[in-house]
């Protein structure tokens, strides 16, 4: 029987006794559903899938994404390959939550380790709605009614400086123009309220000059990555972690080089509005 091993931190917690192999039924479906909710990311150890296993585990949670950027497994677009190494290094080093440049970001993501450095390469998650909670009663009244900026041009403009970047990634330019989030989102199954800015992605708050709106989200940015809201996670081959995209922030830990690791991570879709 599937239990769950919470983590002794803000967020987190391990799930055992389960075999992904294997499909899942519904009980087991809205446990892990619940599970995710709850701690905002859980964790998977021992778990040998295939890329068709790994797709059918995703497949339980909603439709499958693809991302524009980056190179996916033969014959599964849905699974995206994240393989960094000193050569060809992350060009991911800030706290972000995934895909926030969608009108709808993604539900969350699964994330299997592949090929792990013998030393570093962890993954630090951080709870968005710890954060919020923290926060003077005055300054959640101040961000309650305020809107952000989020543009996928701001968060890939080290890919697109690259030699041909704006040609390969012109057509992803065009599918996703800046977008507007609420600063301050409601969770849909706990109804927990989460500070939704990121480093990476948030261009801007609306309705702000250039400078207030640099404040503000240098002072948010910093404040949702502080040690007491995160936990990390230190990668095995065949590890899982599937995170709730709607109330954490992550970052992988690039601290590895020259060692190789690769990742593949499937993302869901949203079905629900953020609003």
């Amino acid at each position: 029987m599937a239990k769950i091993n919470k983590e002794d931190s803000a967020l987190g917690a391990t799930i055992e006794e389960i075999d992904l192999r294997e499909p899942l039924d519904e009980d087991l479906t809205a446990f892990i559903s619940h599970a995710l909710a709850e701690n905002e990311v859980i964790f998977f150890r021992d778990q040998e899938i295939s890329p068709q296993q790994h797709k059918d585990f995703a497949l339980r949670f909603g439709k499958l994404q693809s991302h524009p950027v980056y190179p996916t497994v033969e014959d599964f677009p849905e699974i995206t390959i994240l393989e960094n190494d000193e050569k060809n290094p992350s060009k991911i080093e800030k706290w972000h939550t995934d895909m926030t440049f969608k009108q709808i970001p993604p539900l969350g993501s699964i994330l299997l380790g592949k090929v792990i450095p013998k030393k570093g390469g962890d993954t630090l998650f951080s709870s968005l709605s710890a954060a919020f909670n923290d926060l003077s009663k005055e300054m959640k009244e101040s961000l309650m009614p305020m809107t952000a900026i989020h543009s996928f041009e701001h968060g890939f403009k080290e890919s697109l400086a690259e030699p041909y970047g704006r040609e390969k990634l012109s057509q992803a330019l065009i599918d996703n123009p800046p977008i507007e989030h609420p600063v301050i989102r409601t969770h849909p199954i706990t109804g927990k309220k989460l500070i939704f800015v990121n480093s990476l992605f948030t261009l801007k708050i609306k309705s702000m000059s250039d400078s207030e709106s640099k404040g503000l989200l240098d002072f948010l940015c910093e404040h949702i990555k502080q040690e007491k809201y995160q936990c990390r996670f230190s990668w095995e081959v065949n590890s899982i972690a599937f995170w709730d995209n709607r109330s954490v922030i992550h970052k992988p830990d690039n601290n590895y080089w020259p060692q190789v690791r690769r990742m593949e991570r499937i993302t869901i879709d949203d079905t629900q509005s953020p609003y």
